[in-house]
């Protein structure tokens, strides 16, 4: 296991209190280290030393910016091994899983990188004695809040965007997620990334954020989590006029149509359904199935739950690792149990696994009524939900129904139907006969109450970035 630790000013720090936490391998329920928490000091230092590092770094040519970054992407590409290890250990997730997840958010970086070269303003014509142009500069210091579900993934799209844009950065990571993030400092450091570009805090979650969003330095809130926190955190950025990047909870339906072959979209639903153990924002956690094509599709899923093999993620073999913490273990069971009080069918699984750690079968739910807690409550956890429909259009009414856009899928064989999902998904993420996730040339983010902004493709760039618009009149 990495050694856990606060990245401040270019220097690891066990910080001034000496304040620590366990963080826990949810696979064992053993205890991989001890992490120092940041007090209000150190949090004060972090975001001076972000206030130098942000004058340092975009004084720096893009080439030589794009250079470094791809320097570091490079470092931890040749640490993917070692990265998603110690991902296994501290998430849960298989280490196959893991070890992928370290490769993407190091071409995301490289992406990332890239794309700032193409920031491009514009002249604009006008009088012939004025030269009216838009120009981009970077935002300046950023506060980024990361959760724990995907250890490298979340923080490297905060971090990889605020750099490659020219801003400097404080980035809060998982108190149960600390390693990984470290580790993504590390191959940042060692590629010369200046000090006080990338500060890497931990500590209570209320507190830290409080006190960041409130320091008139920083110019920019970054989050992903859930919707009540990212409620919170907007508020406190609002009273201080600052924007923010809002990466937030959903709920995703699946329609699965009359036309569509049941079976290949059992398979490929299921696989998305129970990839880290169901503990991803865009996770399917909705399946609104065709009653013509119901029978066969929930055979097929069930068959699929079948095929999960649950275990600790650097055993080989295993597809699905444990849930995060106790708190999951407990709000799967809620869940489960209030779906069958109100009639719904328990298929497979919804109960813990007897072993150490905090392992959740694959579980499979079907005839659900809409008033179960599960329909309406994102379970963020290995449960599916499945339910019949016969006309299109009020499946849809339902997949719309609740506040959450995040990301809708659908499967089907017919174009027109494609389209017409595709234009009435209240979701900022969708895929037609596949259930794809975020990728770093694509913009990914949600509507209503999943949030706001977008991270990936060039929209995920244009957050951190400030637009003037410059009249320069010219004079002899």
């Amino acid at each position: 296991m990495t050694d856990f630790g606060l990245f401040i000013d270019g220097e690891w720090t066990a910080g001034s209190s000496g304040q620590t936490v366990p963080v826990l391998n949810p696979a064992t329920e053993e205890i991989l280290g001890h992490l120092p928490l940041a007090t209000p000091a150190d949090l004060d230092r972090a975001v001076a030393a972000a206030v130098r590092g942000f004058a340092v770094w975009r004084a720096i040519p893009i080439a030589e910016r794009v250079a470094i970054l791809h320097q570091a992407a490079d470092i931890l590409t040749s640490r993917a091994d070692r990265v998603g290890r110690v991902m296994t250990l501290e998430q849960g997730k298989p280490f196959k899983e893991a070890r992928g997840e370290v490769a993407r958010v190091a071409n995301a970086l490289r992406w990332d990188a890239d794309d700032a070269r193409r920031a491009y303003g514009r002249i604009i014509p006008t009088a012939d004695d004025t030269v009216l142009s838009v120009r981009h500069e970077p935002v300046g210091p950023v506060a980024a809040f990361t959760p724990w579900n995907f250890p490298a993934g979340s923080p490297m799209r905060k971090i990889a965007a605020a750099l490659s844009a020219g801003c400097s950065i404080v980035i809060k990571a998982s108190e149960e997620t600390p390693g990984t993030a470290c580790e993504l400092v590390r191959c940042f450091t060692e590629a010369g990334v200046p000090a006080g570009v990338l500060n890497l805090v931990f500590g209570d979650p209320a507190e830290v954020s409080r006190h960041l969003i409130a320091q008139p330095e920083i110019r920019l809130v970054a989050f992903t989590g859930s919707i009540p926190v990212g409620k919170l955190l907007a508020a406190h950025a609002g009273s201080e006029m600052k924007p923010c990047l809002m990466e937030l909870g959903g709920h995703a339906p699946v329609i699965v149509c009359a036309d569509a072959d049941p079976v290949v979209a059992a398979r490929k639903a299921a696989f998305a359904k129970f990839v880290n153990a169901g503990q991803v924002c865009t996770s399917p956690s909705r399946f609104l199935v065709h009653e013509d094509v119901y029978d066969e599709f929930v055979t097929e899923f069930v068959a699929a739950a079948d095929r999960v093999r649950v275990g600790d993620g650097l055993d080989d073999g295993v597809t699905m690792g444990p849930l995060a913490n106790p708190r999951r273990l407990k709000a799967m069971e809620e869940l489960v149990t209030d779906a069958v009080s109100r009639g719904a069918n328990l298929v497979r699984g919804g109960e813990r696994i007897d072993r150490a750690g905090f392992f959740f079968a694959p579980t499979v739910l079907t005839d659900v009524p809409a008033d179960a807690r599960v329909m309406t409550e994102e379970p963020f956890g290995p449960i599916a939900p499945i339910v019949s429909f016969r006309d299109l259009d009020d499946a849809i009414d339902i997949a719309n129904s609740l506040p959450y856009g995040l990301a809708a899928y659908g499967f089907t064989r017919s174009s027109a139907t494609a389209e017409k999902l595709i234009r009435r998904f209240e979701a900022g993420i969708l895929s037609i006969n596949h259930c794809g996730g975020s990728v770093h040339e694509a913009p990914s983010g949600g509507v209503k109450q999943s949030g706001y902004g977008k991270e990936g493709g060039p929209e995920g760039l244009e957050g951190y970035l400030v637009t003037k618009r410059v009249s320069h009149l010219l004079v002899d």
